[in-house]
């Protein structure tokens, strides 16, 4: 029989995130955190060497997408109910995914 092998999911983040509770709760929820250190004590070098640089730009492409859904229609939400902002939000996204697909 052949091992299962579990996916492993990750989160990029800024380094302003970086903070140890932060990638302790990451690593209890199985996600591998993609945050750089804030560079201090000199391991921390070593550590921000070793994050993938193909999965930590990642980040930016997320943040320009974020940056023209933004600009195409707004930042603010208009629902009070959370599960309403969140539907809300995946409209607007999903909007802008047809928008790109038309366009392209």
């Amino acid at each position: 029989m052949a091992p299962i092998r579990l996916r492993r999911f990750s989160i990029a983040a800024y380094k302003g995130y970086d903070s140890q509770p932060l990638r302790e709760t990451l690593h209890e929820m199985g996600i591998h955190p993609l945050v750089k250190h804030r560079v201090a004590p000199l391991n921390h070098y070593a550590h921000n060497t070793r994050i993938s640089d193909d999965l930590y730009n990642q980040r930016s492409m997320t943040e320009t997408v974020n940056s023209s859904v933004k600009c195409s229609y707004g930042s603010a939400v208009r629902a009070r109910e959370w599960y309403r902002e969140f539907r809300e939000i995946v409209l607007m996204c999903l909007v802008y995914d047809i928008k790109q697909y038309v366009i392209r």
